[in-house]
């Protein structure tokens, strides 16, 4: 064989066997299933003092209050002894029945569906007779508190935010939209994990197509594990090839619920204290949280700087790259002797500065993002003010090109989504590249190549350049104008108010 050809790849089956488990459900078999699980624990309990009917208690320690289960099930297993008197029928319907203090009994006969129980927190109670036990939800219910959004700063809106436990960010949810019509389903994704993703809609005003898009997509995510938000975005986005954000996130759920209101879809999921809405276009991707917290000419003012400095970020410094190498004449005589004079000791080029200065930026945010948050602070400071000067006063780059890559990083800084201040990141320097070899005329086609990118875009069947696609207004109206829902959702209610 030589050594370039190509050998052929095994791809291993990777079947989804259904039940996961087999076996009856005894505490033998629990017992090998959790072999060597040292918080494991099955001890066998005498019903009402009567030793010819024992049960058999199964938890796992750390998922369960010890105190809800001696509280809620050992003391009116002990204590009544009418339990004790009855046969093991009768104390199974009494017990299913609402004898024992808990405020949910599910009864288990399979041994995946008692295993994954355990695992969520629950105790089980096996009848040795029956093969089936009687699952009692006593789970604990330690989590971290709720907040004020690190991310999403409220100057004027709700302080709380989601937080890593599911079933508390649906009562969020649940309290700023009351409406009897917000449904809330479920799915396991994730064959380790077992992840619960909850999909949220209101009914009368989502799209139905695009709510069964939804549920489609994630019932067909056959993955390992589903631990970060990446195993999920890139899965139901519909589009990989793309480095604009096809889905919007959000901490506050007042945010997530106004989206919801809107008519669009939104998706939670254990362990993630994020909010995902969809369809989202790219006009949702420069809205802030506290727009409609504002008046309504600020917010439109404010929405205006935004997409201006969109403008400046991919386009500063390949515009600066082809007037300096292409276009000299297009620059007042003043400003081209200044850049002529700040540049005759700098051996390189006017690109090599411009790519070397964004990659050293990038490097920069990098590095402020993974270091410890005071030491961040630190090294920013010192790469942009110790390191920048320096390299200025040496001669190596030219107080020009620092200013206007400082210039497009900054205005990076104001979009509302990191997601899609990533993706002009990575136009930006493509941008100047263009710029470099083609002047303006390459700038030109970097425009084209990305409109025509962003065209052919959908998030979920709407247009990714709403809001221009359909005409729809782009500055923030006054609230008592604003009576119908964006087109691009389809919504079955399209007015929002009278």
């Amino acid at each position: 064989m030589g050594l370039f050809t190509k050998k052929p790849v095994y791809d291993p089956p990777h079947p989804r066997k259904e039940p996961r488990l087999d076996g009856p459900l005894t505490p033998e078999r629990l017992g090998e299933v959790f072999e060597n699980c040292v918080d494991f624990n099955c001890r066998s309990v005498a019903v009402g003092g009567n030793e010819a009917l024992r049960l058999s208690l199964v938890f796992i320690a750390g998922m369960v209050r010890m105190e809800r289960v001696s509280d809620y099930v050992l003391r009116p297993l002990a204590q009544d002894k009418t339990l004790g008197e009855a046969g093991e029928s009768v104390a199974w319907e009494k017990m299913r029945s609402g004898t024992l203090y808990s405020l949910s009994v599910t009864e288990r006969d399979e041994l995946t569906d008692a295993v994954n129980d355990l695992i969520d927190g629950n105790c089980l109670l096996i009848f040795p007779g029956k093969k089936r036990a009687l699952s009692f939800n006593v789970g604990t219910e330690e989590k971290r508190s709720i907040g004020d959004p690190e991310d999403e700063v409220s100057v004027k809106g709700s302080k709380d935010s989601f937080v890593e436990n599911l079933r508390t960010n649906t009562s969020l949810t649940r309290r700023h939209v009351k409406a009897p019509e917000l449904r809330i389903t479920e799915q396991i994704v994730g064959r380790q994990t077992l992840t619960p993703v909850d999909i949220l809609w209101l009914e009368g005003i989502a799209d139905p197509e695009v709510v069964k898009a939804m549920e489609e997509r994630i019932e067909n995510i056959d993955i390992d594990a589903l631990l970060s938000t990446g195993d999920l975005e890139e899965y139901i986005a519909g589009e990989l090839d793309t480095p604009f954000p096809l889905m919007q996130y959000t901490q506050r759920p007042d945010r997530f619920c106004h989206g919801l209101c809107q008519g669009r879809i939104g998706i939670l999921l254990e362990g993630i204290p994020l909010g995902y809405l969809a369809p989202a276009v790219l006009g949702d991707h420069l809205r802030a949280p506290e727009d409609r917290s504002e008046n309504w000419m600020v917010a439109s003012s404010l929405a205006v700087l935004r997409w201006l400095c969109l403008l400046g970020t991919l386009y500063l410094p390949a515009v600066y790259v082809a007037v300096v190498n292409f276009h000299p004449e297009m620059i007042p005589l003043r400003l081209a002797l200044s850049i002529t004079a700040a540049r005759r000791d700098v051996p390189f080029s006017a690109l090599f500065e411009t790519v070397l200065l964004l990659v050293a930026f990038e490097i920069l945010q990098e590095a402020g993002l993974r270091l410890p948050q005071s030491i961040g602070q630190t090294v920013s400071i010192l790469g942009g003010l110790v390191v920048g000067s320096a390299a200025v006063e040496a001669r190596l780059i030219s107080p020009a090109v620092l200013v206007v890559v400082a210039a497009a990083g900054i205005a990076g800084y104001t979009m509302p989504s990191q997601d899609l201040a990533g993706a002009l990141r990575i136009w930006r320097l493509l941008f100047t590249l263009l710029a470099g070899t083609g002047g303006l005329f390459g700038v030109t086609a970097g425009t084209a190549l990305l409109i025509g990118h962003l065209a052919s875009l959908e998030s979920f069947g709407a247009a990714y350049l709403e809001p221009f696609a359909q005409g729809e207004p782009v500055l923030r109206q006054p609230l008592p104008e604003d009576k119908l829902r964006p087109a691009h959702l389809k919504s079955e209610n399209r007015r929002r108010q009278r």
